[in-house]
């Protein structure tokens, strides 16, 4: 028995299909074959098996578990959760891995599937083999058994445990993601006043999407903080990996924002650490860092390659512009956005000031969000190597890391491929409107060299 995988599919973080078109309950079994099988020749006999709120994950879940079993490997099903949850199982269940079924923030026919193998992330070459395995049918054959537990109690009780903060007046929006039932029994167990938005979960998300990166998705959650007057509100991406965040005057707070926020914390109690952001993140947060003491360092963009360099380096805290947030001081190293809506109210607590006086004090950056424009999938990489080198001819600043990330006088900017779409990724920040004009022209320049022309975007 062999099984061949839709090409679209296998990604670099994850895999990921269309429901009823690039992914079905086929695939669901071939991948919990093929990842058992690996588990199992590794020396494992157990997974976890989590879901989100996907009208499709249900189905996915049992062919999943299925697949498990055929390789003689048993599953133990967590139910219907956000990721960290299914991290949280992995972490503290006597288990050997985890896959949680998940289309994170992508539209409602979408799903998949993200994975960890004996504590570390599962990503690159590592889901390339899951294809190449399923392709030779190079599956071990057995009788797995399977158990399902709640653990949705235990997780809360994790997220609180050790909690250090004050009372405060918090929106909490959901998106009818899958941690909805997480922040119900999360804020019932926290001081202050707490009031939630579409914690129902509801594969159709029929109040709005589940990406708090994109502003338009805050419209509910900065309405009921102006409405009510409250000190700050926190808003959660459909599997409960990223958060995104607005203050008491509905200013949004971005992921390196929050980062600052943290990092000011967490340094406070480990002096001199180390503090990973991906090279998206605002050069004000690196300076950040370093102004508190601590050691700034920009690493690739991906919650996979960010928790492999956390675990090289020993840092304690990191972030992604996307509202990845990694803790490993007094937690797993993970990114779990419900935690670090906990940790932003402890961090306010021990700095002492409002979250708004927080996001007040930082200097105003003018820089355009994520600018994406596609590109043919077999042209993203070798456009970026292109500018590289005629930026290497001109003697520019270049940070290599991921992409290209040029410094000027007028501030920096940004062109790199993405990892998981035919599209290359451009961002630009600068002290003033004159100098971003001048930035977003540099990257036009280059784009227009390598035969690419970048749609009509806006700044914020």
């Amino acid at each position: 028995m062999t099984h061949n995988f839709h090409p679209t599919m296998l990604r670099e973080y994850d895999i990921r299909g269309v429901v009823g078109d690039t992914l079905s309950d086929k695939d669901a079994y071939a991948i919990g074959r093929s990842f058992a099988t690996l588990i199992r020749r590794a020396g494992g006999k157990r997974v976890a098996v989590g879901y989100d709120g996907r009208l499709s994950s249900p189905m996915l879940a049992d062919a999943l578990i299925a697949g498990i079993n055929a390789a003689g490997v048993d599953a133990l099903n967590v139910g219907l959760g956000p990721t960290p949850m299914l991290y949280y199982a992995a972490s503290t269940e006597d288990v050997d891995g985890g896959i949680q079924i998940t289309g994170s923030h992508n539209p409602p026919d979408y799903n998949g599937f993200k994975m960890v193998f004996q504590g570390r992330p599962f990503f690159g070459a590592d889901i390339q083999r899951i294809g190449e395995m399923a392709a030779a049918g190079d599956w071990d054959d057995g009788e797995g058994t399977f158990e399902s537990i709640d653990i949705v109690d235990a997780y809360v009780d994790r997220l609180v445990e050790g909690f250090a903060g004050g009372a405060f007046r918090i929106g909490w929006d959901a998106g009818n993601g899958a941690a909805g039932t997480v922040i119900e029994k999360l804020t019932a167990r926290l001081p202050g006043e707490h009031h939630l938005l579409f914690t129902d979960i509801d594969g159709h998300f029929p109040n709005h999407h589940p990406d708090p990166t994109e502003e338009k998705n805050l419209a509910d959650l900065r309405k009921l903080v102006a409405e009510k007057s409250l000190d700050f509100g926190v808003a959660f991406d459909g599997d409960g990996d990223r958060i995104g965040a607005i203050d008491g005057e509905g200013r949004v707070i971005w992921g390196d924002q929050l980062l600052q926020i943290y990092a000011a914390a967490v340094l406070q109690d480990m002096p001199g650490a180390t503090v990973i952001a991906d090279v998206k993140a605002s050069q004000a947060l690196f300076d950040r860092v370093a102004e508190l003491g601590g050691k700034p360092l920009m690493w690739k963009t991906g919650h996979s390659l960010i928790k492999a360099k956390m675990k090289e380096t020993g840092s304690p805290l990191a972030g992604e512009m996307s509202g990845h947030i990694f803790f490993a001081d007094r937690y797993y190293g993970y990114d779990d956005a419900p935690y670090a809506a906990v940790r932003l109210i402890e961090a306010a607590t021990k700095l002492g000031q409002s979250v708004t006086e927080l996001r007040g004090e930082m200097a105003p950056m003018v820089n355009t969000p994520e600018m994406r424009f596609q590109v043919d999938e077999s042209r993203k990489f070798a456009i970026v190597d292109e500018v590289l080198d005629r930026l290497a001819e001109s003697g520019a600043k270049v940070n290599r890391t991921d992409g290209a990330r040029v410094l000027t006088d007028d501030g920096w900017w940004l062109l790199r491929a993405s990892n998981t779409q035919d599209v290359l990724v451009a961002r630009a920040e600068a002290k003033d409107e004159a100098a971003l004009t001048r930035l977003l022209a540099a990257i036009d320049e280059q784009l227009a060299l390598s035969g690419i022309v970048r749609g009509p975007q806006a700044a914020h």
